[in-house]
């Protein structure tokens, strides 16, 4: 017969026991918050300040809060957008960039990356020296901040393959200037560059046009991506894909970035609206093919967001389908 003693100690064990298990449960739990936690993937914060547009003011009322929510969401990095110079002070949107720094650093998000355009869309030996004088400053006030990519996301006038070979003598000034700054340029694409140029062209021949039925293609055709890709050097230009625009240009991401393993270094990973919900992009085989080319820094871009949802909403919701994808490190 078992003793109280005995009983004493047995319940204590088993109390024990129990409490362990349940503790282990808890640490199972957090262990695998903390997996997710851990995955790496940025946001670029035009996803939140497109809103905007639609009178969504919820980023720019309170930047240090929102960023805040973006970091407990999942976000580490972030890709800026709004740079601007006024009153002789660099700014993103309306905020001074040292102090934009600060909240992101409070936040815990790291700004890694950001887009900027030089004011002139047309390139040109007249203005050549006034644009390489905008990034000189550019690349001084990213520098500033520890950011490591500067990145121009507007597509300059290219209607020839002319045009696109000096487009690339702009960019390799551009990757020279920011090399000197400890920065790397890079060139973000839109779906218009996949559009093709001829020699001697006075517009791009669209990408819908084709070659087909007898017709003859012309000498010396180029698409505009790949044209740009020859007409810089590998050592002072990089490539931001934006698998989206990508697709929405006809062409296969996965394909791009085999083709250029050693080009496209970062991405936009994006959707029609929240990441996967649309089914058009095949997400697995991108991060796949990222992750062997050694891709470290992508960045989710949500511009579209179903009728009734707030940007935050939708970002939140891009992050959540990046912590729950398998594939996602």
């Amino acid at each position: 017969m078992t003793n109280r003693r005995q009983f004493i100690r047995n319940a204590s064990l088993a109390a024990a026991t129990g409490v362990f298990a349940a503790n282990s449960n808890l640490s199972a739990i957090t262990l695998s918050a903390n997996a997710k936690a851990k995955k790496s993937f940025g946001l670029q914060i035009y996803s939140l300040t497109v809103g905007e547009m639609r009178g969504d003011k919820e980023f720019s009322s309170n930047v240090p809060g929102g960023l805040k929510r973006v970091a407990a969401m999942g976000y580490t990095t972030l890709e800026l957008a709004g740079y601007g110079f006024k009153d002789g002070v660099a700014r993103i949107g309306a905020v001074p960039i040292a102090e934009f720094k600060k909240y992101a650093d409070d936040a815990g998000l790291k700004i890694v990356s950001t887009h900027v355009n030089p004011p002139a869309r047309e390139y040109t030996k007249e203005n050549f020296e006034s644009i390489k004088e905008f990034w000189k400053n550019a690349a001084e006030h990213h520098a500033a901040i520890g950011c490591k990519y500067l990145i121009q996301p507007g597509q300059p006038a290219t209607r020839s393959t002319e045009e696109v070979s000096f487009v690339g003598e702009v960019f390799n000034e551009a990757g020279k200037i920011a090399k000197a700054a400890g920065l790397i340029f890079g060139y973000h694409n839109h779906s218009n560059e996949f559009d093709r140029v001829i020699p001697g062209g006075t517009d791009p021949i669209s990408r819908c046009g084709g070659f087909g039925f007898g017709r003859q293609r012309p000498e010396g055709i180029k698409i505009i991506y790949d044209a740009m890709m020859e007409a810089t050097d590998p050592a002072l230009v990089q490539f931001e894909n934006d698998v989206y625009w990508t697709v929405m240009g006809q062409q296969d991401p996965v394909a791009y970035m085999k083709k250029y393993a050693n080009r496209i270094r970062i991405l936009h990973i994006k959707d029609f609206a929240v990441l996967g919900e649309s089914g058009a992009m095949n997400f697995q085989k991108i991060f796949e093919t990222a992750y062997a080319n050694g891709i470290k820094d992508f960045f989710v871009e949500l511009e579209a967001v179903p009728a009734g949802t707030t940007q935050f909403e939708g970002v939140k919701g891009c992050a959540d389908y990046l912590l729950n994808a398998k594939f996602v490190k």
